[in-house]
């Protein structure tokens, strides 16, 4: 499979709660959803795709696009998915990581522009000793 081009061709976001109101824990879910295959060539497909990072109580950010990609069996996956709406395991992993890719970095900006947390893990750096060691460890220390 190789995807061809993905274009965004919808973005929605909302904060439900001030700032000042949010919660100290905030679970933010993510969701990618495939709501149509179609087959435009012989060898091309044409997905459409919805993203969702859901902040509870507080807010979401939804983005919707679509991807044309290149695969031999392009007809039967269209088919298959007109049939069962599933796709093979290894081309649906391709095509949910090729959303998130796109829209999870998009998200961070939305995000930021309202004030809401990113949709992402940040990494939390810890100096000192480690708590399971008991003992602080030797080398150059960076942050």
């Amino acid at each position: 499979m190789l995807i061809k081009t993905i274009k965004l061709k919808s973005i929605e976001a909302r904060r439900y709660a001030e700032p000042d109101d949010k919660p100290r824990q905030i679970r933010i879910d993510h969701n990618s959803q495939i709501s149509q295959v179609i087959n435009n060539a012989e060898k091309h497909l044409t997905i459409e795709f919805q993203y969702t990072a859901s902040y509870g109580p507080i807010g979401m950010i939804k983005l919707e696009g679509t991807i044309v990609c290149e695969d031999n069996d392009a007809e039967q996956l269209a088919k298959e998915y007109l049939d069962t709406r599933k796709m093979p395991d290894q081309f649906a992993s391709n095509i949910h990581t090729a959303v998130m890719h796109t829209c999870v970095p998009e998200a961070v900006g939305i995000a930021k522009d309202l004030g809401l947390p990113p949709p992402i893990p940040l990494p939390q750096v810890r100096i000192g000793s480690d708590p399971k060691k008991g003992q602080s460890q030797g080398g150059m220390e960076v942050a």
